[in-house]
């Protein structure tokens, strides 16, 4: 039955709400049931170049691993420390109960499986890995998720271990299960740009 006119619609509870975290700093924690699917939280910020992504932080030091910078496509760059929203705190998990989702150049963070209330939401934030990472770049992106296989690091892809090394061609199973999406729909990468 359609509104009477002048009448707003009712407005729903909010998914979650931003508190202390164990993980790290502060958290994004369920404050109902979300349904696997839910589209929860749109991540929002400034959209820039990353021309102007690299000069924002240009002056950050190396071993600072902080970051509201979310690449969106090869021409944008979202830095929700600019304008951002509380889906900036949605922290990282090699176990993750979250994925991103690049829709029409816009970042949404969905439910991979069902979120019960109390539970801290968190995606696999995939940081590109590059040729000029410092030697210790693992340990200055490392992973506090807590999870029984936990690679270690926010980095992506993992380091390969001596038994993957030996193996040449046979890919790690997270790379597998990570090739998903349609052509107007595809996973997003949280990538931070050093």
């Amino acid at each position: 039955m359609p509104r009477a006119p002048g009448k707003r619609a009712p407005r729903r509870a909010p998914y979650f709400v931003v508190r202390r975290s164990r993980v790290h700093g502060r958290g994004a924690f369920a404050l109902r049931r979300i349904r696997k699917g839910t589209r929860i939280v749109e991540y929002l910020g400034e959209r820039v170049s990353h021309r102007e992504a690299d000069r924002r932080y240009e002056d950050r030091d190396s071993r600072d691993n902080h970051t509201f910078l979310f690449i969106v496509d090869t021409r944008t760059v979202i830095d929700a420390g600019a304008g951002g929203n509380e889906a900036r705190f949605i922290n990282h998990s090699c176990n993750p109960n979250c994925e991103t989702v690049i829709e029409d150049k816009r970042v949404y963070i969905e439910a991979i499986r069902t979120i019960e209330p109390g539970e801290e939401l968190n995606y696999d934030y995939q940081l590109a890995r590059s040729p000029d990472d410092p030697p210790d770049a693992d340990e200055i992106y490392a992973c506090r998720c807590g999870h029984p296989q936990c690679r270690g690091s926010m980095l992506w892809p993992p380091k390969k271990t001596p038994a993957q090394a030996e193996r040449p061609g046979k890919r790690p199973a997270k790379a597998r299960a990570d090739k998903r999406g349609t052509p107007r729909k595809r996973r997003a990468e949280a990538t931070v740009r050093r």
